[in-house]
């Protein structure tokens, strides 16, 4: 939970040395951290801990036995991680959606308005409609863990079950960017007479806001998040975002969120030829490249032996926040079929755990002529057989 009051004092008192939140992890200035207790420490035992060395909670982090913490300067840092019960303390770094621009870049024109229903080239490519007479994601609990989603969307609406605002959970999980409601649409769109039409979409979509309006946010905001999932029973995450260093916070709650049994879902990043950024490189995870129309990898996907598998990623047409629709392109936009497909693997095959709807996609994956392991993993995501195989 959110320690308000403590949060604004510390503010206040950063303000008046002419620091903001934003850029609290600058050195030598205040520092903005994540602490992990050992399992004999709990919360107001970790509250002490924090004040001994004059820092501030902004949050806990339950699912990690963690706190958010503002620390005066790095040499608290060092004070605290040194104290009996601290496993460990490091900077709460930014991360940032994995959308790689659209529309031609320059100026955003607005989200075009509902036409009639399409199928999106990426969606067809994976034969998510030849899996819907067995499977359409029915009662799958789907989490987009991103920017929100546009919660009136007229084709997203009656799949959108619920929310968490882990940036001010006093607010609302709507969406300000644009960029978690056209990952919702490519997972769960509903087949109705406008727009698109989802991998999914009959799938349960949960809107769950870590990123501010320009797509950005913190580590420790995902790993609320993902408390969130589950607490609330989910049963995939769509983590379209992502940053290019380990954090070791973060690997223990994706751990965790594993073992609890939710099957999770990212984007490999978009430094062409770079290396698979986090939370997709982490064992648990799906790391999923970006692949263009001619079955050709993406100019701008990253690639690495964590990539699991390969999905359409550009000109990407779904919803978008104010009831409209664009195209983007990005690994963002290639997670989500593989997170629809999963929705739709659960739907048909009744309960598993991660690792056996990994294996589900990973085996009924076509792989590509021409894209190595290190591009396209075990292949493009295949819906159909992901679902209709024996």
């Amino acid at each position: 939970m959110r320690v308000y009051k403590r949060l604004a004092m510390a503010l206040g008192v950063f303000a008046c040395l002419g620091l903001f939140a934003a850029t609290l992890t600058a050195a030598p200035g205040p520092q903005r951290v994540i602490v992990v207790f050992d399992d004999a420490v709990n919360a107001p035992a970790g509250d002490v801990l924090v004040d001994k060395v004059g820092g501030v909670v902004v949050k806990d982090l339950d699912l990690i036995n963690g706190k958010t913490v503002l620390l005066p300067d790095r040499a608290a840092s060092g004070r605290l991680g040194r104290l009996a019960g601290v496993v460990s303390v490091e900077p709460d770094k930014r991360v940032s959606i994995s959308k790689r621009g659209g529309n031609g870049g320059g100026k955003k024109p607005p989200p075009e308005p509902a036409p009639g229903e399409t199928l999106p080239w990426g969606v067809d490519r994976i034969d998510s409609e030849l899996a819907w007479s067995t499977a359409a994601g029915a009662a799958v609990r789907v989490a987009v863990i991103d920017t929100g989603i546009d919660l009136s969307h007229p084709d997203l609406s009656a799949n959108i079950k619920g929310g968490y605002n882990a940036i001010n959970p006093s607010k609302s999980a709507k969406d300000d960017n644009g960029h978690g409601t056209h990952v919702a649409g490519t997972i769960a769109a509903i087949d109705n007479d406008i727009g698109v039409i989802g991998v999914a979409p009959q799938a349960d979509l949960y809107a769950v806001k870590v990123l501010d309006r320009r797509g950005s946010g913190w580590v420790s905001d995902i790993i609320e998040g993902l408390d969130w999932a589950v607490a609330n029973d989910i049963a995939v995450v769509n983590m379209s975002l992502g940053l290019s260093s380990n954090v070791s916070a973060l690997a223990v709650a994706v751990a965790r969120a594993d073992a609890a049994g939710i099957v999770m879902v990212a984007a490999a990043g978009n430094d062409y030829g770079g290396p698979v950024g986090y939370p997709a490189a982490y064992p648990q995870v799906i790391a999923v490249s970006a692949v263009d129309a001619a079955d050709g990898l993406a100019s701008f996907s990253s690639i690495g032996p964590q990539v699991d598998l390969a999905a359409p990623g550009v000109a990407i047409r779904s919803t978008y926040k104010g009831g409209g629709y664009r195209d983007l392109n990005g690994t963002s936009m290639a997670s989500p079929p593989v997170a629809g497909t999963a929705a739709l693997v659960l739907s048909a095959r009744g309960p598993l755990m991660p690792a056996q709807v990994k294996i589900w996609l990973t085996s009924t994956a076509d792989p590509l002529a021409g894209l190595t392991a290190v591009e396209q993993g075990s292949g493009l995501v295949d819906a159909d057989e992901a679902v209709l195989a024996p």
